[in-house]
């Protein structure tokens, strides 16, 4: 039989293992929902989706309040644009409420991006998203992503700025 000075040293060793794997397996799982937010819902446009990974209130994207409404006319935007759009997700990161992620974007100019006309260039460019996961659901996100370089490639040249030669 176990006496209870045993038992607490056993505690001591196995609790800080269980509270590691703990943190783990939140760090999958929040891993896990935002590949599937931008797996299923930018990358496949299963608009269908968005309650399953955001809350019915929106998140914040970038300091901007963004309801299912505005993630559709995101998406359909992104598709106007390069109706062959592809998301490949490079790394992932997660730490704490945190999930950092690297993608790089695909896709074929056909439509009008940004008042630039459709030039017919396959484009890739670089992004990285930081997400914030509360009570399962994604609330809100930091995303950045190369769009002088997505702009170099469908051949626009940026002049001076103003005023100056």
């Amino acid at each position: 039989m176990l006496s209870r000075r045993r038992l607490a040293g056993l505690a001591l060793l196995f609790v800080p293992t269980w509270l590691a794997c703990a943190h783990l397996d939140r760090g999958a799982a929040n891993k896990a929902l935002v590949r599937g937010y931008l797996e299923e819902i930018l990358s496949r446009g299963n608009l269908a989706a968005v309650d399953r990974y955001f809350p019915r209130e929106g998140f914040t994207l970038n300091g901007t309040r963004l309801g299912p409404e505005q993630l559709a006319m995101m998406r359909q935007g992104i598709l106007t644009a390069f109706p062959d759009f592809r998301l490949v997700i490079e790394d992932q990161i997660a730490e704490g409420d945190k999930v950092v992620t690297r993608v790089t974007f695909r896709g074929t100019h056909l439509g009008e991006y940004r008042g630039v006309a459709p030039t017919g260039r396959q484009v890739a460019y670089q992004g990285i998203a930081v997400d914030r996961i509360a009570g399962g659901k994604v609330v809100e996100g930091w995303h950045e992503a190369d769009n002088l370089g997505l702009l170099r490639q469908l051949g626009v040249t940026l002049g001076p700025p103003a005023g100056r030669p």
